[in-house]
């Protein structure tokens, strides 16, 4: 996992993390399940801090528990202080009653029972494979950050549908509507507030190993993009390292008190987002889409994610309605007509907005001073948004343990 600082020393550089990721690669190599290493076992892995969660395919005869404890001696020294395992064991091959010795049941070699309490019949089931697994956290379980009154996310389903610029514009119009408001860039793979919000040469600080916000224009910001060392470092990560780099940006802050925490998502349906449903306490989620078609089926699959996963969806927003031409004002429904209606309709959720296509907002964006901002011709409409949003968000408020302490 991507460690941005240890606590009381100084943060791992990209060698340091480097070397350690690869001394644990070598000791999954080095431990052998009967004459196979585990390594070929293992279907996942995720590394956060001093923990290591494996997803492992074991052999039927192997025993679960000895393995963890083993594995724990064996990384120990690497840094894992914890091993969680998610464990698969084949079900045993099929033999007929008449090959089968009386005392077969008697010298079957002895496994983890993950499913305690289950029938009989559930266990004769020649197909089945039990897996022990801890059940994920769930957004019903997980209590509000003492000092963020809302969270919401701004998501979408697809790339290129003006989502970043959508979500720097409306936390600027929450903030003139009299909130504290806080930005957090989720995006990983393609950072974009510190560009919009004009700080891009502006690196967060550290105080009592926690990162400082960086203050742009009155909204507290954290982005990835902060911490590379320039715009054109690519973030090359598999799913478990973004995932955690998320988790830390979100945990290892030092966030002021917030009426809303407005997180940029990256588009998609994948690894962060699940992440953020089962690890971040979520108000509701704000879906970004153009009317034309490919767009919004993307959408409809982000919507369902946030329902299965027990995220209000807040409304739609459809970008690009409408463009006017510059030279003669005839206005063209360019990427189709209707779209977010369509959808909100369906889903029952409101159409919070509709914006135009305009050069304007993203030429303000990219001078790193948004519409909002600007207060230009494009400024209400966001002002609007943020007002839908404000009118509607309470119901899903998660309640907050002003006693809580960390």
């Amino acid at each position: 996992m991507f460690n941005f600082m240890k606590k009381k020393t100084k943060p791992e550089t990209p060698e340091q993390q480097a070397q350690r990721d690869s001394a644990v690669d070598k000791a999954l190599l080095s431990y052998h399940v009967g004459d196979a290493s585990i390594a070929t076992m293992v279907t996942g892995l995720e590394r956060n801090d001093h923990e290591l969660t494996l997803d492992l395919r074991l052999p039927h005869s192997s025993d679960p528990e000895v393995i963890q404890q083993e594995l724990g001696q064996l990384l120990r020294p690497h840094g894992i202080e914890v091993i969680h395992m998610n464990v698969r064991l084949p079900a045993p091959p099929k033999a007929s009653s008449a090959s089968l010795p009386k005392s077969s049941a008697t010298s079957m070699p002895k496994t983890t029972d993950a499913m305690a309490g289950s029938t009989q019949s559930q266990a004769a089931r020649s197909d089945a494979e039990p897996a022990i697994t801890k059940a994920a956290p769930t957004q019903a379980s997980l209590a509000a950050h003492p000092r963020i009154r809302h969270i919401i996310v701004v998501a979408s389903g697809k790339g290129g549908v003006g989502k970043s610029t959508t979500t720097v514009n409306i936390a600027l119009a929450l903030q003139k509507l009299g909130h504290k408001v806080g930005v957090l860039d989720a995006d990983i793979y393609g950072p974009s507030m510190p560009t919009m919000l004009g700080v891009a040469d502006v690196k967060p600080e550290l105080e009592n190993d926690q990162f400082v916000p960086v203050e742009a224009h009155g909204l507290a910001m954290l982005s990835i993009g902060s911490l590379l060392d320039g715009d054109n470092t690519p973030v090359a990560w598999r799913g478990p390292k973004a995932t955690g780099a998320l988790m830390q940006l979100y945990n290892q802050t030092n966030w002021p008190q917030l009426d809303y925490l407005v997180i940029d998502m990256p588009p998609g349906t994948g690894d962060i987002q699940l992440t953020l449903a089962q690890r971040i306490p979520v108000t509701g989620a704000v879906i970004v889409t153009t009317p034309q078609h490919v767009a919004l089926l993307d959408a409809q699959k982000g919507i369902e994610m946030f329902n299965k996963t027990n995220i209000p969806v807040l409304g739609v927003v459809e970008n690009m309605a409408l463009h006017t031409c510059s030279n003669c004002q005839h206005t063209e429904a360019i990427f189709g007509k209707g779209g977010g209606e369509m959808i909100a309709e369906q889903y029952h959720v409101p159409l919070l907005g509709q914006l135009p296509l305009a050069s304007g907002i993203r030429a303000q964006v990219d001078k790193g001073e948004p519409s909002v901002l600007a207060d230009d011709e494009f400024a209400n409409y966001y002002i609007n948004i943020a007002k839908n949003i404000e009118t509607n968000i309470d119901k899903f408020a998660k309640p907050v343990d002003d006693k809580r302490i960390f």
